[in-house]
């Protein structure tokens, strides 16, 4: 399965689209957000689910283009509630512009991905706009729960499985149900692609856990340490909770509980008791369960040898990033 093929589509559909529209103050940023790249995970999985069940695959461009406009907003929102200085390596929108901006800008990101669905006959609008508004909500439950976890003492791994499912892996599993739903394949096996979608990408939050901490800040994209800087609650903190002395636990809690000006030795001695408690080790022992959760589900759907194939072959590339 060639996924360069959906990719360069995609781009290539991407740049027919008109968003150089007034006032420019609005638009500007919303041209610059998805200008700054990325693999463009989620359209691409909407037209490779399309690829499973119709030779058009290029009908599903305008669901596959919606799911990366809606991506994008909530990038905008996350990182003004994060206060995120970079994003891909480059200025997040409130920083370029202002939060105004931002929010704005954000907002009808979320309107404009709606009105790509009218592109397709009613039935067919229904269900991916049912599946849209659904995922929607999700992502906001699992971005207040997020926000929650900041000043809760008492969060445990299944809450923090769930709150990760919902904010990021829903949409993983929703951009493949909707190429399924675009190319009309039946019930079942666009059931069984969103439950392979939802494995997958909680393994792919998981592994971005461990990159924000222990990643290569120039390949990462983001600030490595971020998520020890604003104090979130990840698997590789409630883990080393869960294994640390006292001590150690204490030194924990104490850390989270603090906001530096320099932020530099908080990190260095969080990752020093993530370190000594094997914690990395864990986290990858994670990743490759739910990465063979995903991989287990696809037994039953009705496609080829050799499309399952390339799914199994794009599951294992996303789960092997090296940065």
């Amino acid at each position: 399965m060639d996924l360069s093929k959906f990719q360069q589509e995609f781009l290539s559909y991407k740049e027919e689209q008109n968003l150089t529209k007034e006032p420019n103050n609005l638009y500007e940023p919303i041209r610059y957000i998805l200008s700054l790249g990325g693999k463009k995970i989620r359209p691409v999985l909407t037209l490779m689910a399309a690829s499973l069940f119709s030779s058009d695959y290029k009908k599903a461009l305008p669901a596959a283009y919606a799911i990366e406009m809606f991506h994008n907003f909530t990038l905008v929102h996350d990182d003004i509630m994060d206060d995120a200085p970079l994003r891909r390596g480059q200025q997040t929108v409130h920083e370029k512009w202002n939060i105004n901006s931002g929010i704005l800008s954000g907002d009808a990101m979320l309107i404009l991905a709606y009105q790509y669905f009218e592109n397709y006959p009613p039935i067919v609008f229904q269900k991916l706009a049912k599946l849209f508004s659904k995922t929607a909500i999700e992502v906001c439950d699992g971005q207040q729960l997020d926000v929650d976890f900041e000043t809760r003492n008492d969060v445990s791994i299944e809450e923090y499985i769930k709150m990760i499912s919902l904010k990021t892996s829903v949409l993983i599993g929703a951009a493949l149900k909707m190429g399924a739903i675009v190319a009309e394949s039946s019930e079942k096996d666009a059931a069984i692609l969103y439950e392979f979608g939802l494995n997958l990408g909680i393994a792919f939050q998981l592994q971005d856990d461990y990159l924000d901490t222990f990643g290569n800040p120039e390949t990462f994209g983001k600030q490595v340490g971020g998520d020890i800087i604003e104090n979130k609650k990840t698997y590789l903190f409630l883990k080393a909770l869960e294994l640390a002395s006292p001590e150690d636990k204490t030194l924990l809690n104490n850390l989270y509980e603090s906001k530096l000006e320099d932020n530099d030795k908080k990190i260095k001695q969080v990752k020093e008791v993530f370190n000594k408690y094997q914690i990395p080790v864990f986290i990858k022992g994670q990743i490759n369960d739910y990465s063979q959760k995903a991989f287990s589900v696809l037994e039953s759907i009705n496609i080829s040898d050799t499309a399952k194939n390339g799914l199994l072959q794009f599951g294992k590339a996303l789960m092997t990033r090296n940065v």
